[in-house]
């Protein structure tokens, strides 16, 4: 999931220092200007109990050699139900997405199900699409929930309820009235955060709202209620999350048996994982300046979002006659034309590219409410190179180009627009999987996969990180990339703490094997 901190401008590098023992055999703390206190000794602590591991990692040796491997009976190894018996795709099948036009590919297709099938589907079909490290799409994951109302105001009333009209803002301080309570926004067009009423917040996520000269304004709320709180403050609707998740074996932050997430001890500190809810403005046409996007980014660990509600923004008049009057400025008559039409009429004129000569119809964009784009893995190094050559063709602060680039994924400091993608796919010869999320489609997207969001409507999303263990290692390599960033940078703290996962859930699997032995 996105961070909820926005990126740090700043960049700082360590010299490289070299650890000394004194002659009591003791390390200094490095200085401040390091990260260190510059005053006291090191301590080296021990996370578990001396000898754990070893014994551990020697119980499990023994138990490998008595079993055969899952991937050696063939499970992975045969071919995929969505290709034919020379290894092409079924355009007939229904369950496949056309999502990218890459030559000489055979993943430009997503698995995509309603979730009804789920129940009945084969399970290791979806592990081996998983397995391959692409994105599964599941629709109408809300068509067997209790039909709880996801519209925003509704569910601050429900908060203001279950606090006996005492609610606590992202600070974590007591405010009485909710109509009072102020949340901190994100301003798309600035990037910068400001205070607003959350009434005022949702009457402009229904009807709109604007900056002084009338451009649209797009607003985003992230993390509300506190995801450490969220199920305890609002118990309805954080429990209809949880149960409307698909495959619920990896994504139950509870109980999900493959979910590497759930195997640290009762009293173990666990990472903040979700649900996280994502509140934010949107309309169809991509404006090209302070768009309701989430950019660019990688999550350390897989993740799954749900579209929970969605609302559609008309703009008023005078807003329209404000996009006519810059767009005039700007001399692009085109995208002048189109700013002033409705969502549909802007579908069926100029309906969002995938690939020449495959368009995402005026249906799916009409009844969609976000648009995705997702890189594959393989992709990464060429996107990164992309981003730097035109680092300087991006708009950061106050929609000023930016200046600094430390990691161009790591930064979430950049948005690929429809002509950046073309310009990618000339240059690099890649282009990220896009389609159009839906109300109640669910997106599972793997660790190591960067993507980003555009808003075509006002949309409530909540999502949840799990740790599946088809793709511990890509969790682990994106762990040490973070370590690399330097010492000030937002994403730069483990959060996850993969490798302490990967340990309990190996030693939990080591005792559950030894009790089958018993």
């Amino acid at each position: 999931m996105e961070s909820p901190v926005e990126p740090s401008s700043k960049a700082h590098v360590s010299p490289n220092i070299k650890w000394k023992v004194d002659q009591r055999g003791r390390i200094s703390c490095p200085p401040k200007n390091v990260g260190g206190c510059g005053s006291d000794f090191l301590e080296l602590k021990r996370m578990f109990l001396e000898n754990w591991v070893s014994t551990m990692k020697h119980k499990a040796e023994v138990i490998a050699a008595r079993h055969t491997p899952l991937t050696d009976n063939g499970i992975f190894t045969q071919c995929c139900t969505c290709f034919n018996s020379v290894g092409e795709i079924h355009s007939s099948n229904k369950q496949l997405l056309k999502a990218s036009c890459r030559e000489d590919s055979n993943d430009n297709h997503l698995y995509c199900l309603p979730a009804k099938d789920i129940q009945h589907s084969d399970f290791t079909h979806f592990q081996k699409h998983w397995i391959d490290g692409e994105p599964v799409i599941v629709h109408n994951v809300l068509e067997f929930t209790s039909g709880l109302s996801w519209e925003p105001m509704v569910m601050s009333r429900a908060l203001h309820e279950k606090t006996n009209s005492k609610v606590f803002n992202q600070k974590n301080k007591l405010i009485k009235g909710s109509s009072h309570l102020e949340v901190t926004v994100v301003d798309c067009l600035s990037c910068c955060e400001m205070e607003i009423s959350i009434r005022k917040f949702f009457k402009g996520y229904s009807d709109g709202l604007a900056h002084n000269d009338l451009w649209p304004r797009m607003l985003k709320l992230k993390d509300w209620p506190p995801s450490n709180s969220f199920e305890e403050r609002l118990p309805r609707h954080g429990g209809e999350f949880i149960s409307a998740l698909p495959f619920q074996e990896y994504t139950n932050p509870k109980f999900g048996f493959l979910n590497l997430a759930v195997k640290l001890p009762e009293k173990s500190l666990k990472p903040d994982l979700g649900p996280k809810t994502y509140i934010a403005y949107g309309i169809a046409e991509e404006l090209g300046r302070g768009d309701s996007v989430t950019k660019l980014h990688c999550d350390v660990s897989d993740s799954v979002y749900i579209l929970m509600h969605t609302t559609e923004v008309t703009l008023t008049p005078e807003q329209l006659q404000c996009i006519e009057q810059m767009k005039e400025d700007q001399g692009d008559e085109e995208v002048l034309k189109e700013c002033l039409m409705s969502s549909e009429e802007i579908c069926r004129s100029r309906p969002v590219e995938i690939c020449p000569g495959s368009k995402l119809q005026a249906n799916q964009i009409a009844e969609g409410g976000a648009l995705w784009d997702i890189f594959r893995r393989r992709d990464v190094a060429k996107l990164k190179k992309y981003l730097r050559k035109h680092s300087r063709e991006f708009r950061d602060i106050y929609s000023s180009p930016v200046e600094k680039v430390v990691h161009p994924i790591h930064d979430q400091t950049f948005y690929l627009t429809s002509e950046h993608k073309r310009n990618l796919k000339e240059e690099f010869g890649i282009e990220p999987w896009t389609f159009v999320q839906k109300l109640g489609d669910a997106v599972l997207i793997p660790a190591g996969c960067p993507y980003q969001i555009r808003n075509l409507k006002s949309c409530l999303q909540v999502a949840v990180d799990f740790v599946s263990p088809e793709n511990v290692n890509e969790c682990i390599n994106l762990a040490l990339e973070f370590r690399d960033l330097p010492h000030d940078h937002f994403a730069k703290e483990d959060k996850l703490e993969v490798k302490k996962l990967v340990l309990h859930t190996i030693s939990q699997a080591v005792r559950e094997l030894e009790q089958l032995k018993k």
